[in-house]
Order: C-alpha cells, then sequence, then structure tokens
C-alpha cells in the first residue's frame, strides 16, 4: 500500500479513529483540533507528534500544518459549513488532490458535490441506512468491508448448530465459484483454511464474495428451518 500525506480536521471521535486506523496503515497523518477538551483526549489516544494544535479554518494554521504537501484533506468536524470551507479551500487555494468531507446533518448532503470542490462525501446516515438494509436481508451474515466498489464484500458469519457446512470439509463443501473462505476464527484463534479444514458450530467464517455468492453461503451456512417453517 502506497504511503499517503493525510490532513484531518477536526478531533472528535470520528476523526481520532480514523487517524488511529492511518497510522497503523503507516500513512503520514496529522490532525487539527484547536479545542482543549478534545486535545486532551487526542493526547491520550494519539502520538503527540501527529497532533497539530490550531484551528483548521484559518489559513495560516493550514499552511503551518503542512496542507500544501498533503494529499488528502479529510474534513472531519461536527459542523458540515466548516467542512464545505475546508474542502473548498483545500483545492481551490493549496490544490490538494483529494478531498473528503464528513456530512453531520442529511438534509446538507446535495451541498456535498463537485462544485464544492468534495471528492469524496461520507454521509454517516445514508452508510449506516444501507447496512442496516444489508444486515437485514443477509440474517446472520455481516458484511465486514466492501471491495471493489462494492461488486465484492469481506463477510463474517457463524456456524449455527445444524447448518448444512458443519462438520464438512472445505473440499467437499461446493462453495460457490466467486466465493473464497479468507479464514476460521475457532474459539478466539484464527485457522488457515485448507481443503481438508472442517467447519465446527460456533465458528467464525470470514468469506469473500460477490452478492449472488452470498446468497448460497446463507443456504450453507445459515439456521436449517425448524419443522414448522
Amino acid at each position: 500500500m502506497k504511503t499517503m500525506k493525510i490532513l484531518i480536521a477536526g478531533g472528535e471521535p470520528t476523526g481520532a479513529q480514523l487517524a488511529a486506523l492511518l497510522i497503523e496503515q503507516n500513512h503520514k497523518v496529522r490532525i487539527m483540533e484547536h479545542r482543549s477538551e478534545i486535545l486532551a483526549q487526542l493526547h491520550l489516544d494519539l502520538p503527540t507528534e501527529v497532533i497539530y494544535e490550531a484551528n483548521a479554518l484559518e489559513l495560516n494554521a493550514l499552511e503551518d500544518a503542512g496542507i500544501r504537501d498533503t494529499q488528502v484533506l479529510v474534513a472531519c468536524t461536527s459542523n458540515d459549513t466548516d467542512n464545505l470551507v475546508l474542502c473548498y479551500l483545500a483545492r481551490t487555494l493549496f490544490q490538494v488532490p483529494r478531498t473528503i468531507g464528513r456530512i453531520n446533518n442529511p438534509r446538507h448532503a446535495w451541498l456535498f458535490n463537485v462544485q464544492m470542490h468534495v471528492d469524496v462525501a461520507l454521509n454517516e446516515s445514508a452508510v449506516l441506512a444501507h447496512l442496516i438494509g444489508e444486515e437485514m436481508s443477509l440474517g446472520d451474515m455481516m458484511t465486514l468491508l466492501k471491495l471493489r466498489r462494492g461488486q465484492y464484500s469481506l463477510v463474517e458469519l457463524v456456524v449455527p448448530p445444524g447448518a448444512p457446512a458443519a462438520g464438512v470439509a472445505i473440499k467437499d463443501l461446493r462453495l460457490p465459484e466467486q466465493c473464497v473462505i479468507a479464514g476460521i476464527v475457532r474459539q478466539g484463534k484464527m485457522i488457515v483454511p485448507r481443503g481438508i479444514t472442517t467447519f465446527d458450530v460456533g465458528d467464525e467464517v470470514l468469506t469473500i464474495t460477490d452478492p449472488e455468492g452470498a446468497e448460497q453461503l446463507m443456504e450453507l451456512f445459515g439456521q436449517p428451518p425448524t419443522p414448522d417453517q
């Protein structure tokens, strides 16, 4: 993975957690925040050297934080107007190649567009609604990560008692062609799947699949119907 320079404006939990994840991926991260109560928590959660204590809406502060060398700006404050302004300034004044704007109020989503120089609009409400709908449609299968712009997903499912896959080796399971077993978590330990590996009740199975494969997986790993169904 290519290392990028990323500037995050806003140190509230969403921004702080994003910074921590990006640091784990070895990206060069700097997070801007000026409120003392939030800074206190940031210094507990993140390395001091990535925290820049300043108001991200001040042009001099953005300059000093290194915005001209930044490849991605994430406007992650709790104020939609501030996030729009930050994305606009990042592109028009500092030529930042990529901007991401957080949408706090869904009613403002229509403003986060290319005219305002927002490349990616992070609408948390829309994402949550989509995930809830997806979880309801997939039952006990949980989507962990979208791949290839949503064509494939990393999903997790737990093998219930009576599932057709329980006690069966991977090589004998007749998995969908578009499905790969990525890992099995058994009693807290990760098992690297082999052809002879069998599934136990309670196993957490990590799988990469597309929507069609997910439906077939539910038939193999799903809860069997009760007699009155």
